[in-house]
């Protein structure tokens, strides 16, 4: 199941993260006014949608390994606040990809409880 997850987390964080969402989902991010359309006006909390897209595409991805709702859920929880303090540069790649690792770990511990 572990290598599953994994497999899981490496498709939804790479090849299912389009560059709009890897770019949208950081609100330190400077919005690119070229692409908004004429007489729209910018919104700034656009990036909460792309997070937590990013996020469901990860609990998705779970929850077709696990079946598992809740487990689903820990993980949308969590991916969403690694993924938001990456963004925020209180932790780097290397520590994002760890913790999201050892989320995966953490999720086989609880379903063999």
């Amino acid at each position: 199941m572990i290598f599953l997850l994994i497999i899981g987390h490496a498709v939804a964080d790479y090849p299912l993260q389009i560059d709009a969402m890897a770019k949208g989902k950081n609100r330190n991010r400077p919005l690119d006014v070229s692409k908004i359309p004429p007489g729209q006006k910018p919104i700034t909390t656009v990036w909460l949608y792309w997070l937590s897209a990013h996020a469901l595409t990860h609990a998705g991805a779970v929850f077709l390994v696990t079946g598992n709702v809740f487990i689903a859920f820990l993980e949308f929880v969590c991916h969403w606040i690694i993924d938001f303090l990456k963004c925020d540069n209180y932790i780097n790649i290397h520590q994002d990809q760890a913790l999201h690792i050892g989320c995966k770990i953490l999720w086989c511990i609880i379903l063999l409880i």
